[in-house]
Order: structure tokens, then sequence, then C-alpha cells
């Protein structure tokens, strides 16, 4: 990171600090700033940083899942969510016999999926809870149905930890002033902010905090989804729907463990490519459909500096939707190519009933861990 950039970052981070009263004081009053453009809302409220005595869920609403996994919009309309998305260190496993000691969202690398509305309003809440410990494998009442879908695909083996360190958020999807939403917070403090879903389409969360890159390669990234106002032109023939993200880790054997390795990660040299934050994720737990059915997947390159070539051995994706916006449709395509944070919305017909092979089609990374299934039954005759 440029000094320029951090020296920005350092300042805003002060300033944070310094104005703590008036945000509290902004944020509890009525918010005469908000501004609509094109039926798009600007100018909310300042973000407010204050301390909580929080010790409950770590994940908190409704819409908020674990991958593959994306909760259905039962309502009609807009509506506002209140989000919590607590950060905090979990040992996770990424290939058998690996683990390390992540930086997480939720305590899940990727962390949870978000899914909105175009125009729906997002109160985001965030603990900064790296200096305690947090288990996520006993589901603890008013949490959100991530936690029953994460107990329900252990893959990762997840185990509390702690590793104090400053931690932001940052939503590709919120159009906001990012030195005041996106502002890092110290352990034990937790920032509130709001966001309007502007744009539809399918958005990479990561953690903004210097180093980006050790942030985000540590695992704190995932995916908002926000569905179209008006839906996709398919939503009525879609079978199945399902989510990936595919990352990269960069870990060292010590002899005793695995840790992150900087240098490797700046020459872009993983040691595993994942979809959904396992080597195993989508080959012990493959997706599931049946010939003949529509399948929508919903996918994410997180990075954090990778490309990824999404291809379905067996199948050719009809419609796909670059970046998960209704205007940006391409059809016929073998394979989609995704630069680090972008993202598609891809269907298919299964042609028969087998098995699919996911892969990225960059070899390298599929011999990496990139790579997955879905089994697809006969239909009914």
């Amino acid at each position: 990171m440029s000094t320029l950039l951090s020296s920005v970052i350092k300042a805003s981070a002060l300033a944070a600090v310094v104005g703590l009263v008036g945000c509290s004081q902004a944020a509890s009053t009525p918010n005469g700033n908000e501004f609509v453009i094109d039926g798009m809302v600007f100018g909310l409220p300042e973000a407010e940083v204050f301390r909580e005595d929080y010790t409950g869920p770590a994940v908190v609403g409704d819409t908020l899942s674990a991958l593959p996994h994306l909760e259905p919009l039962t309502y009609s309309g807009n509506r506002t969510h209140e989000v919590r998305i607590d950060t905090f260190a979990q040992e996770v496993e990424v290939a058998p016999g690996v683990s390390f000691n992540a930086w997480t969202y939720g305590g899940a690398v990727p962390g949870p999926t978000l899914h909105v509305r175009e125009g729906d309003r997002v109160i985001f809440t965030m603990k900064n809870r790296s200096d305690e410990e947090v288990i996520v494998t006993d589901p603890m009442k008013g949490g959100s149905p991530f936690f029953h879908q994460l107990a329900a695909n252990p893959y990762q083996n997840n185990q509390p930890s702690i590793s104090p360190m400053p931690h932001s958020m940052d939503f590709h999807s919120g159009t906001v002033a990012a030195d005041d939403k996106w502002r890092t917070i110290a352990p034990g403090e937790t920032i509130r902010f709001e966001w309007v879903a502007n744009y539809p389409g399918v958005y990479m969360y990561h953690c903004g905090t210097p180093s980006v890159l050790m942030h985000t390669a540590m695992g704190q990234y995932g995916a908002v989804v926000v569905s179209p106002r008006g839906g996709f032109p398919t939503d009525h023939l879609v079978d199945r729907e399902y989510v990936i993200v595919q990352s990269e880790f960069y870990l060292e054997d010590t002899g005793s463990g695995h840790i992150y390795n900087h240098q490797a990660a700046m020459a872009r040299d993983p040691s595993h490519v994942t979809f959904n934050g396992h080597v195993s994720a989508l080959v012990d737990e493959p997706l599931r459909a049946v010939e003949g059915e529509r399948v929508r997947i919903y996918f994410l390159n997180a990075g954090p500096s990778d490309t990824s070539s999404f291809h379905v051995i067996g199948a050719i994706f009809d419609r796909v939707w670059y970046e998960g916006n209704v205007e940006n449709e391409w059809r016929g395509m073998q394979t989609v190519l995704l630069g680090a944070s972008n993202s598609a919305v891809m269907e298919f017909i299964v042609p028969e009933a087998g098995v699919y092979k996911l892969v990225d089609h960059e070899f390298a990374d599929a011999e990496r861990g990139a790579a997955g299934a879905l089994i697809a039954a006969p239909r009914a005759r």
C-alpha cells in the first residue's frame, strides 16, 4: 500500500476517534442530509463508533446464510434489515490437515452471505471481538440461519481463537463515504452505519484495514447478493440456487502448524485455491440437482489477487449476468472469466443425470483445490 494511502487512512481513523461524541449524536437524531438521485438514496447518517457489553450471537439477521445457501426474500417491496456480523479469530481448516488462525467475519471463511433487494436499507453493526474467544459451533438464540447451516456442513472444523487486531468492514454493495463507514475499529469497539442497496448485483465485502491484502487473505471476506427490484427474467424457471465464493490462501507449514505467508501473497503464489473456503467443500458436499432443471449460481471471485475462469464440465451457461446486474447479459458461455472481486450470476440447464465437475479452468488453481461437483439425479419417468 502506498505511503499516501496509508497516511489518508490513518488520518481518517484519527478523525473518527476525535469525533466520537459527535458521531453518536448524529446517529441518534433524524438525518436530514439524505437525497435521492434517479431513485437511489445517498447522504446517509454518519457512522457511530462505541463500546458495548455484547456477548450474543456473532451473526444476526434473517437473510444471512452459510455457503452455498442463499436465504430467500420472503417479503415484497423494500424493507430495512438490521444486520450484525462481528469479527473475530477462529482456527479453520482449508484442506484436510491444514488449519490456520484465520481472521473472520462471523466465524467462517468466507463469511455469511447477505441477501437483500435493490432499494433495501441495511443498518449494519459490527463488534471487533478479536480479543475474545467466540464459539460458533453452538448456535445461540437470536442468531441467523447462518449458524444452523454452518453446523450442518462443518468442513472447516471451527475452533475459537484469540488474535487482537484492528479491523473494518468494506461493503462493495454500499455507496457511501469510505473514510466514514469503512473506518477501522480497535478490539472491543463496535461500529454501526447504514447503506442502501442502490444497485443490483453480487458484491464482495472485506476488511479494508492495511495491509488489505493480508486481512483479506487471512479470511475477512464474503458475499452480498442484491437481487434486482424486478427480478431476473428467468426467476420463474429456476429450480435451484447456490452461492459459490472462490478465494486463495497463502499458507506455509512451520512444522507445528500453518501460518500466513505474506511473501507468497505478494508473489501471487497461493498454497490453496478453494470454492467456499475448503478444498473439499463442494467435493464432500456436492451441489444437487435433477436432469432438466435450471440451476442458478451466484459466483464471486474474492481473490484477493487471482483471476477465476469458472467452468462446469458438461454444461454451457445459457444466461450470464456479469456482476449480477440484469443490464449486463451474456449468452452461451463455456467459461466465465472474473478478476478479483468480480462476480456473475450464471445459469445452465442440467442435460442428463450424472456428475458435473465445477472447476476453475485455470488448471493450476484447480489442482490447488478450486474444484467441486454437482450431482444430478434422473428425472421422474
